[in-house]
């Protein structure tokens, strides 16, 4: 076993690579402890082979395709399960490889870590920005991480508690006072928990509902969020004092930090979300987090331990607590006598009181949160005021932290629904058979006398329209239960005009949502398709110019959010056609507020993979248009890139810190003229992408090839969310989410959808603008270079070889079109290293590119046991349900190994 000095390598790779060897061995160890057959050998030998298959050996490749074939269902399950527990394993040692670098920044003291707090501070410093003005700047901001349901690596809550206690255990090695019997005693419990987690089902057999995920969503909210919301505060703090010194003594960073989600409130195709879910997901957050602050509470009343025999209090707490003890005499008299002379505790039992009538609705429960944060800064200025800073404040300073991000509903609820369902429900309310067949501004026109006149629907006897208008009594409730902030913005999928923006505004007021104010409601319309980006900025020009809406502007402050689609953009249209209509649709959409007092929030609908907007945050939000980023940033967090960015609080932190950063970079830095020629490179890049992408997906066979290439017949029949795989009933591609498009893609390895039709791109520019002026752009241009570096790291994880043998599943009708994507592989790998001046992919990011040609030997056997048992499941019509539970652990298995898949 890999001892203790291993573990404490100065080289961060090698310290990496020992982390890994560590947890191979402790896993091939409990192979042989806990199945029946020598699995750890077949493991072992599967990896040998699958080497040499990648140094060209055809003996190897037979060799390891015969143990395969062999392989009985439950066999092959297990087989897979060995490999899924591997790259779970090599996740928490690249997790916890973070940590060491983010640690190593930490001890050297001389040059803060690229991305942090303390970098951005340090770079605002330099600029010449005052105090006074980093103060205004972070007063301005705020960053909404938005947690959506999409989970293409869904995993049990248990187990993300023991990949957590694993990640410790490894964090512990890295103390050079260990004693070798510690050290082993750490190596054990590691043992113990890859064993239960080995003996418990990983994946569930049954379709997940949306309290499941909902609960998926509220471990990482609950016990990686709220822990580590105070310790970036705190960072942050420290980096201005660091940077600005003694002026800076005395600074505090106004609150940055807002959480929101999906989960319970996006109805958009899923039967299963409606007014009963939102209502249930508000009530169990609510539940939630006020158990979260009476723990804390309790926490509390065992530190705070002043008497009144050795330290006065204020004079206004005084009196809270005189308040509080005639409204609850029951819990001041189960207060000990010998600590009723200790005022903080007796404060915290009496809040703690507050606390639980708030849970059960009583008359004396908190109203809102802003009630809660007074007691709270009540016991901080009496502690401040009373030599109490290093006596107490901390803890209650990071209680308060905690109140000010999650108040009393936790999370922000988003809501979304499609246009096509506001238009079918306003029809019927308006009793006119005819509505759908009308021009849109001959329904606007009727929609808007409908909200002038404010006269009553006739609500027809239609389950749709009660199950619409329920929605709307539910966000007024839910208001009023939860405050202004349990709700967030009503997102408007496949929004195409002024017409469905004001058909919301309508159906609320419907509903009685509004009151003399308005209608208390942001109304985000999501501009998705190539199309519907393109006049994004034209549809909301004649949002901005309509008398109505600017009178619901108004009373919104001026509020806009505009969201801004990648996943179906990039289905549309191809990976870089839809990553530039983005990034003109932003520009395009700045100009449309620009003159007005309109403040603009983009909020961006990315997901995992590269094809859907994934990639590196802090990159992206740095290359974005001037003025897209006014202080304000909104990002949905999707699938396993919720584990990735939130599953442990150290890269929580990091994660929060490098948004945080960009955003106030960005924000901060001033405006540049754009440059028209470049803009034309990629209108070239984007047009001619578009248009090989599109003769490639319009192909008659494109179809056939895409059923039998790609285990989509798996993935729909996969019980990975609450939600169906299609919505409108459209044909071909349009047919299918962007999620399980994009997920069938990556399992055979092509990852056609990050980067089909950049090479033509590329090469046209290339032609047309010269090579040393793109080349020169994908050196100088951020949003140019990444979107090169984006494409590398798919092209790097794709696999030419292992998506061939997914091909010769392929009826010979349609089977030449594997032709057509090797072809257009090479060539675009070729196009990116005549750009680049470079003869590998990644060879700039060595760490990422060791990564995964580390990982392909472990994720080949994989990828083609996938392949011999669709074919098994395929020959007997689907109907082996072994068959298909063993291919549902491979789907598994290859989106832990390949990682950003969904």
């Amino acid at each position: 076993m890999t001892q203790l000095s291993a573990a404490l390598s100065t080289d961060p790779i090698q310290a990496l690579l020992a982390d890994i060897d560590v947890l191979r061995q402790l896993l091939e160890r409990t192979l042989r402890e806990q199945t029946t057959w020598p699995l750890d050998q077949l493991f072992h030998e599967a990896h040998r082979l699958s080497e040499a298959r990648r140094e060209g050996s055809a003996e190897a490749e037979q060799a390891l395709c015969g143990h395969l074939s062999a392989l009985s269902p439950k066999a092959a399950t297990e087989f897979t399960y060995a490999f899924s527990s591997y790259f779970q394993a090599v996740n928490i040692a690249e997790k916890v490889h973070r940590l060491r670098r983010r640690r190593h920044y930490a001890r050297q003291l001389t040059v803060p870590q690229p991305e942090s707090l303390l970098d951005m501070v340090t770079q605002l410093h330099q600029a010449g920005m005052t105090l006074s003005g980093l103060e205004s700047l972070l007063e301005n901001l705020w960053v909404e991480p938005v947690f959506t349901a999409h989970p293409t690596e869904a995993r049990r809550r248990t187990l993300l508690q023991k990949q957590q206690w694993i990640a410790q255990r490894l964090v512990e090695r890295l103390n050079p006072n260990l004693t070798p019997q510690e050290a082993a005693g750490i190596l054990d419990n590691i043992h113990m928990h890859l064993s239960i987690a080995w003996q418990t089902e990983s994946d569930p057999d049954v379709r997940p509902t949306v309290d499941d995920e909902h609960e998926h969503v509220l471990f990482f909210l609950l016990e990686v969020i709220y822990r580590v919301v105070p310790a970036f505060y705190e960072e942050l703090e420290a980096a201005v004092r660091q940077v600005y010194g003694q002026q800076a003594a005395r600074f505090t960073s106004p609150a940055l930090l807002r959480f929101a989600s999906w989960v319970g409130g996006d109805m958009d195709g899923n039967p299963n979300v409606s007014a009963a879910s939102i209502r249930r997901v508000l009530e169990k957050q609510r539940s939630e987090i006020l158990a979260h602050y009476r723990g804390e509470l309790k926490a509390l009343y065992r530190e705070l331990s002043q008497s009144t025999g050795r330290v006065p209090i204020s004079a206004s707490l005084s009196q809270r607590i005189d308040d509080y003890s005639q409204r609850f005499p029951e819990r001041l008299a189960s207060i000990a006598p010998r600590h009723r002379g200790m005022p903080y505790r007796v404060m915290l039992r009496l809040m703690d009181a507050r606390l639980n009538a708030t849970i059960r609705d009583l008359d004396d429960a908190y109203p809102d949160a802003k009630a809660l944060l007074d007691d709270i800064q009540l016991m901080a200025d009496s502690l401040e005021a009373h030599k109490g800073r290093h006596a107490g404040l901390f803890l209650i300073q990071r209680l308060m932290r905690r109140v000010e991000t999650f108040g009393l509903h936790g999370m922000t609820l988003d809501v979304r629904q499609d246009s096509l369902v506001h238009r079918r429900v306003v029809g019927l309310c308006l009793g006119l058979d005819d509505w759908l067949d009308r021009t849109p501004d001959e329904r606007l026109s009727v929609v808007r006398r409908a909200l002038i006149s404010a006269d009553p629907p006739r609500v027809p006897n239609n389950p749709e329209v009660e199950q619409t208008l329920a929605v709307f009594h539910a966000i007024r409730d839910m208001r009023r239960r939860h405050g202004a902030d349990a709700i967030g913005p009503y997102i408007i999928s496949m929004a195409q005009g002024v017409e469905d923006v004001l058909a919301v505004l309508l159906l609320a007021q419907w509903a009685g949502l509004g009151d003399q104010n308005g209608i208390p409601l942001d109304v985000a319309p999501l501009f998705e398709t190539i199309e519907d980006l393109r006049k994004g900025p034209e549809v909301m020009s004649a949002l901005f110019a309509d008398s109505l809406y600017q009178a619901h502007l108004a009373r919104r402050n001026q509020r806009q959010i505009i969201m801004l689609g990648y996943s179906d953009s990039n289905k549309d249209g191809g990976f870089a056609c839809s990553r530039w209509r983005i990034q003109e649709a932003q520009g395009a959409f700045v100009e449309t507020v620009d003159g007005t007092d309109v403040d603009l929030i983009l909020f961006h609908g990315r997901g995992g993979t590269v094809s859907r907007g994934g990639g590196k945050t802090h990159r992206a939000i740095l290359s974005s248009p001037p003025g897209a980023v006014r202080g304000h940033l909104r990002v949905t967090e999707q699938g396993e890139i919720i584990n990735e960015k939130f599953g442990l609080r150290g890269i929580a932190i990091r994660t929060l810190e490098q948004t945080v950063s960009a955003v106030a970079l960005t924000t901060a830095k001033s405006p540049v003229i754009d440059d028209a020629l470049r803009r034309d490179v990629m209108n070239c890049i984007a047009q001619e992408s578009r248009r090989h992408y599109r003769a490639f997906v319009e192909q008659p066979n494109f179809m056939t090839f895409f059923r039998h290439a790609t285990p989509i017949d798996v993935i729909e029949r996969m019980q990975i969310g609450s939600r169906p795989a299609s919505r409108r009933k459209m044909e071909g591609i349009k047919d299918l989410r962007a999620i399980p498009w994009v997920f069938s893609w990556s399992q055979n390895r092509y990852l056609f959808t990050g980067w089909y039709g950049l090479g033509h791109g590329l090469q046209a520019a290339m032609e047309t603008f010269g090579k040393d002026y793109v080349s020169q752009l994908a050196s100088d241009w951020l949003f140019f270079s990444n979107l090169l570096d984006d494409a590398e790291m798919v092209l790097i994880k794709a696999d030419l070889g292992i998506a061939e043998r997914y091909a010769q599943l392929v009826p010979e009708s349609a089977r030449q079109l594997a032709d057509q994507l090797r072809t257009a592989y090479e060539h675009t790998v070729a196009a990116v290293f005549e750009l680049k001046g470079t003869g590998s992919l990644l060879e700039q990011d060595r760490i990422l590119q060791r990564s995964i040609r580390t990982r392909n030997p472990y994720l080949d056997p994989v990828s083609l046991l996938q392949v011999d048992l669709l074919a098994r499941w395929r020959a007997g019509d689907r109907q082996d349900e072994t068959l298909f539970r063993a291919l549902v652990i491979t789907v598994n298995a290859i989106s832990l190994g390949l990682q950003n898949t969904g």
